[in-house]
């Protein structure tokens, strides 16, 4: 009997993605794979259920019941869990950190769980990477909303009226997020630069056409990430960094990393010195913020300054985002089943490292 992969329509406030799109669900059947989907789980992504072929619709709770191998976007309800049969496995973003009573829920059905933001960030995980992926996404979004929102025209402009200056712009954090931010800015013609505190990111900043800001501040860390900064050097990084935002109409932030607080880089005084319309989008709004003045999901005014903290800017753009991510889940899939069952290889670091839960025990220790 063939293993059925499944998927549910996302039910999470704003989520519009699916994990299965009809390109991927062709790619499982090929493998011998079944696909059942609920009706309509592509419908917000722009994959009606009539653009999959050779895949079987049903209602959520017949679905659940006869998954074997459930993928998601974002963790779905504890009650989504409860109905998947014992041994049943789980792929997504399951967002394992902080949150005990998924991961028990997942232990009492004995379920095996991976979870894709755990993935370790190398070459050979960089097809299954979800965060790469959708931050790709957001990074291109936020910069236009960062165009949509500044009382500014990004590129230089010789009108009859006038030549027009084109507005500077500032990311901080080159991760895939601020790299696609700074493609963006600069496909909108604005004068761009790029900042972070990892030295090995200027030349991908320049490449894109930026200037990469210099601070005076090194914090090379592992697996892609900075490391902490010490108080003396978040001291220095700050002094810095106010001497230079004055000059800017719009920065957009994106420092962020999974499961942790975002560093506070943006504070109040930076904000109070900065000119008047100036803009900041704080893509690490979800995490806290990477400005003081940040609130998740709101726009604050403080003085002349704006600032935007967006939410999930990935399901904003539903269809790309899913067929990367959907990619994605396919990539990862083929690591765990061999000779037409489920037999993960827990010796493979990608999905040991990505495991959550293992047959009704936990395995994350974040």
């Amino acid at each position: 009997m063939s293993i059925t992969v499944s998927a549910l329509r996302e039910t999470a406030a704003g989520e519009r993605r699916v994990a299965i799109t009809p390109e991927v669900a062709k790619k499982l059947r090929g493998k011998g794979l079944r696909v059942v989907l609920e009706r309509g789980a592509g419908t917000s992504a722009g994959f009606p259920d009539a653009s999959y072929a050779d895949v079987e619709f049903a209602d959520a709770a017949q679905v659940i019941a006869q998954a074997d191998l459930l993928a998601c976007v974002v963790p779905p309800h504890d009650s989504v869990f409860g109905g998947l049969r014992e041994g049943a496995v789980v792929i997504g973003q399951l967002r394992p950190h902080g949150a005990a009573e998924r991961i028990a829920q997942l232990t009492q059905r004995k379920l095996t769980s991976f979870s894709l933001e755990l993935l370790p960030r190398t070459t050979r995980a960089q097809a299954m990477d979800v965060l790469s992926s959708q931050a790709a996404v957001a990074g291109y979004r936020a910069m236009l909303i960062a165009a949509e929102n500044a009382p500014k025209f990004f590129p230089m402009l010789t009108t009859a009226a006038g030549t027009i200056r084109p507005s500077r712009v500032l990311v901080i954090g080159a991760g895939v997020a601020g790299l696609q931010a700074i493609a963006t800015a600069r496909r909108l013609g604005a004068q761009i630069e790029g900042y972070d505190v990892r030295p090995e990111t200027r030349e991908q900043v320049e490449s894109l056409g930026a200037k990469f800001l210099e601070l005076g501040v090194s914090a090379a860390g592992s697996g892609g990430y900075a490391r902490e900064l010490t108080a003396e050097e978040r001291a220095a990084q700050q002094q810095a960094l106010a001497d230079h935002l004055k000059v800017f109409d719009v920065v957009v932030s994106t420092a962020a990393v999974p499961g942790r607080p975002a560093p506070k880089i943006i504070t109040k005084a930076m904000v109070d010195g900065m000119k008047p319309g100036a803009l900041i989008v704080d893509l690490a709004a979800e995490s806290g913020g990477n400005c003081e003045l940040t609130r998740p999901g709101e726009r604050v005014g403080h003085g002349e300054v704006t600032i935007l903290g967006p939410l999930n800017l990935a399901a904003g753009a539903p269809l790309h985002a899913s067929e990367m991510y959907a990619r994605n889940i396919f990539n990862f899939a083929e690591l765990l089943v061999r000779d037409g069952a489920l037999q993960p290889d827990f010796n493979d670091e990608l999905v040991a490292k990505s495991c959550v839960t293992r047959n009704g025990e936990a395995v994350f220790q974040g």
